[in-house]
């Protein structure tokens, strides 16, 4: 007997605990991508531990982070939390001078109510720099919204007007400067009235340069012009956010910053699925031009041209089962864009769904698995993990995406893995990454097919009877 197959999305909530990577890792690649910044992550010696750990690996340069950490005095309340705070800052001052400070608090400043919204104005006041402050504990937010509390407190102190004339604003615009680097005056000219009249665009969301250059000049092919991103290179570069202009994020996982620039900063937000995949990038263009009124050229080329320089990764996979555990917020972007690469999802496992700030992404994953004639996958946020365990058994799904730690003990009976904090820190957005995305999803079962083929996959199931 078949069962019968569910006419739409449905939705189930689990424990109401984040089984995630802690979001205070979001520093790794703020600081980053933020050069004249400083964060400082205020928590005890466990968070210290943590981050030595997660950033050790990453090492590109010295980085622009420190630990303020909590001792028993501090949690006791016997030692002045403004004092040493000043005393921190002041030191970052003198040996650093960034454009401003990022104060993360953890889950020890919220256990013992330290008022750091509070401290920040008063300090910021005495130091001369802006300090901003981003909680990113783990008892409220899941892996990525560390990010997602950042840019929302960023969001609030870009600037309402334009500082200067609109024509050196665009030149002084580190987004242009790329663009139209080695070119000459009459060139960038020309190339200005390319451009469609349209309101302001912001887009939002932390990527690398190379892909903020990727999506900017895939906008700039249908005539679209960016306004700026949020976050900037350079804290003194932030977008300007006047009332009326649109704004579109490229992740999933920030709906936080996305009420905050339409509730505070009166912003128009474009609700369109997640640049992810051919497909998804094609949809997030579409609807973006749709906006301005814009009749797009070129993407149904550009769209086959991309599958089909992916097809030697695609065949590996059609047909195939995955399964997701939940830990990024990234969950349901690469669900539909799987689905569409021919794979089965069985679940998807996410720690946090907002609805609304999804809701076309949820509609194109839907719309994906009708058109590949594929099952509705069912969505559980804030998944059991032990309860997600046995559903793997029962389903044998052919791959497992997983936090860090559930793999090993996966992969020890027999299930195929693979870290979903791997796609945080790749290249997935925009046409030209899509082969990124699969060279991920595909490597344990290349793995295992050249296990195979030299014989050592029966020694590998013997030692996992042992």
């Amino acid at each position: 007997m078949t069962l019968a197959q569910p006419e739409a999305l449905t939705f189930e909530c689990e424990t109401g605990n984040y089984h995630t990577f802690c979001p205070i890792s979001c520093v790794a690649w703020l600081y980053q991508k933020i050069e004249d910044s400083f964060f400082l992550v205020i928590g005890t010696k466990t968070c210290g531990y943590f981050l030595q750990n997660a950033m050790g690996v990453m090492i590109f340069a010295e980085p622009r982070y420190a630990m303020a950490e909590l001792e028993e005095g501090d949690i006791s309340a016997q030692l002045n939390d403004y004092d040493e705070l000043k005393r921190l800052c002041l030191q970052i001052k003198r040996d650093r001078n960034p454009s401003v400070i990022v104060w993360i608090g953890t889950c020890t400043t919220e256990i013992i109510k330290m008022d750091l919204e509070g401290l920040a104005p008063k300090l910021e006041g005495e130091i001369g720099i802006p300090i901003v402050v981003a909680r990113a504990n783990g008892l409220d937010y899941a892996f990525t919204q560390g990010e997602d509390t950042v840019l929302a407190a960023m969001a609030t102190r870009c600037p309402d007007k334009a500082p200067v004339a609109e024509t050196e604003k665009n030149e002084r615009n580190a987004i242009s400067k790329l663009l139209n680097f080695g070119k000459k005056k009459e060139e960038v000219v020309k190339e200005e009235s390319e451009y469609v009249d349209h309101p302001p665009l912001v887009l939002f969301g932390s990527l690398p340069d190379p892909v903020v250059t990727q999506l900017t000049l895939e906008l700039k092919k249908q005539g679209i012009k960016v306004s700026g991103w949020l976050p900037a290179k350079r804290f003194t570069e932030l977008p300007t956010l006047e009332e009326g202009y649109y704004v579109a994020g490229v992740n999933p996982f920030l709906s936080r910053t996305a009420t905050t620039l339409m509730r505070r900063r009166k912003c128009k937000l474009i609700g369109a699925p997640f640049p992810i995949g051919p497909d998804g990038t094609r949809a997030w263009i579409e609807k973006i031009c749709s906006v301005f009124g814009i009749t797009p050229k070129g993407l149904d080329e550009r769209e086959a041209q991309i599958w089909e320089g992916l097809e030697e990764y695609v065949k590996l996979i059609r047909g195939k089962s995955v399964f997701f555990m939940g830990d990024n917020l990234l969950e349901v972007s690469l669900a539909r864009f799987l689905v569409r690469c021919g794979m089965t999802v069985q679940e998807i496992g996410i720690p946090y769904m907002d609805k609304r700030y999804q809701a076309a992404e949820l509609a194109l994953l839907e719309k994906t698995c009708q058109e590949m004639g594929a099952p509705l996958p069912k969505i559980v946020e804030k998944p059991d993990n032990y309860n997600q365990v046995q559903r793997i058994y029962e389903l044998k799904p052919d791959l497992v995406i997983t936090g860090m730690a559930h793999a090993n003990p996966l992969e020890a009976r027999g299930i195929n893995t693979k870290w979903s904090v791997e796609f945080t820190f790749a290249q997935i957005h925009g046409f030209t990454n899509a082969r990124d995305i699969l060279e991920l999803v595909t490597r344990p079962l290349r793995r295992n097919n050249n296990l195979k083929d030299l014989g050592w996959d029966k020694l590998v199931k013997e030692e996992a009877k042992i």
